[in-house]
């Protein structure tokens, strides 16, 4: 049995708030599996850990080993690219072109210090997570390639003939482009294929009159509302809820944006809430190049994007009718009220908007956070609870 560990590049986490502020890098959902979920495909028997920022070890600890094999967590793993690590010798580095280290096999004294007795460059492309707005673009590609990986071999519940399938009836691969899971209920909807296929898992609800374009997925108990309009990539995470209408959007999971109002090029953490006629804009009314907060530079950096919308951390909150300019970027526990459009970057424990702001207490985010977990049935334990406390007081270091 191989001790794998998932190591975060310090420059690469920080370039990931405020995303990662709650989780390790290897935590994020792109596609339909979490970086960690697909690499756990390829290292079935395998002990997984992390070596991520210290705050964090407390509810995702490191395990180390004489021997363990590093793997860099912003990487999606791939069939060959797991092949080339598996055969990695010992004090052995799998590099890119780019100098990047996607995995070593050794001791941790030797890949804290590079101390690497040999170097191998993976020549093929990968993806990699590197930028928050990586998340959504790369999203198309990964959830094709997760669908075809959990869905190949198995057998879908049926479609409901009160639905409507558009669209071809198998992948290119030859999957049926449509999976529903057991307890899914899918009635009355839309669904087309045509530029990708439709994922729908355990226990997860599309009402009637839903329009969905793959490709899609919509992980255990997400629930998709009567009438709502959903653009591929979209991802929404377990138990999310949308309405609306929504384009390339990743949901993490535990979020809802339940009413009317436009989401696209988006990504929303847990625990987050936008409230009825919430909308963001995700292109510039001048269609220049979009720039975005950077946690690590403390600045707005060129994105070479045209399309980008909001980003936020997990437990944040916008009210009714709010209004999001183009790449908006919103910290960690943050509560957005009131008219106008608020700051394209809102630091983490704020609340206010255009009017102002105001810092918000960890008491008062406890308070609010608990209330809101109590709904799903889960309790803000007391290793979250330290983990918030981290973040309020490390918030100001990144604003």
């Amino acid at each position: 049995m191989t001790n794998i560990i998932l190591f975060d590049e310090k420059e690469r986490w920080t370039e990931l708030l405020p995303i990662t502020y709650t989780r390790p890098v290897s935590n994020i959902r792109v596609g339909i599996s979490t970086l960690k979920e697909k690499w756990a495909r390829y290292f079935k028997k395998d002990n997984f850990s992390y070596y991520t920022t210290d705050y964090l070890n407390v509810k995702f600890p490191i395990i180390v080993e004489e021997e363990n094999l590093f793997i860099a967590g912003n990487c999606c793993a791939n069939n060959e690219l797991a092949t080339a690590i598996k055969g990695l010798a010992v004090n052995e580095a799998l590099v890119m072109a780019d100098g990047d280290i996607i995995a070593f096999r050794g001791c941790m004294e030797n890949f804290e210090k590079r101390n690497f007795a040999s170097e191998k460059t993976f020549e093929s492309k990968i993806n990699r997570i590197k930028q928050l707005y990586d998340i959504f673009s790369l999203n198309d590609e990964e959830l094709k390639a997760d669908y075809k990986e959990i869905t190949s071999g198995r057998v879908s519940q049926p479609l409901s003939e009160s639905c409507t399938w558009i669209g071809p009836k198998e992948t290119p691969d030859g999957i049926p482009s449509i999976f529903i899971e057991e307890g899914a209920s899918v009635e009355g909807a839309f669904l087309n294929t045509t530029n990708g296929p439709i994922y729908v898992g355990k226990d997860a609800t599309i009402m009637e009159g839903a329009c969905i374009r793959g490709s899609f997925a919509a992980l255990e108990n997400a629930v998709v509302k009567m009438g709502a309009k959903v653009y591929g990539a979209t991802t929404l995470g377990k138990y999310c809820k949308v309405g609306g209408e929504l384009s390339n959007v990743v949901m993490l999971g535990y979020s809802n944006k339940a009413h009317d109002g436009y989401l696209g090029n988006a990504v929303i953490g847990e625990w987050c809430n936008l409230g009825a006629g919430t909308s963001a804009s995700n292109l510039k009314n001048d269609y220049t190049e979009i720039k975005l907060w950077n946690y690590r530079v403390h600045r707005f950096m060129r994105t070479g994007l045209q399309f980008c919308g909001l980003i936020m951390g997990d437990h944040s909150k916008a009210g009714i009718n709010c209004m999001f300019n183009t790449a908006t970027v919103i910290g960690v526990g943050v509560n957005i009220h009131g008219t106008g459009f608020p700051r394209n970057f809102v630091a983490s424990f704020s609340e206010g908007g255009a009017s102002g702001y105001s810092d918000v207490s960890v008491a008062k985010f406890f308070d609010i956070a608990k209330r809101v977990m109590i709904r799903r049935g889960i309790e803000l334990s007391d290793v979250d609870r330290s983990i918030f406390e981290s973040i309020y007081n490390i918030a100001d270091n990144y604003k």
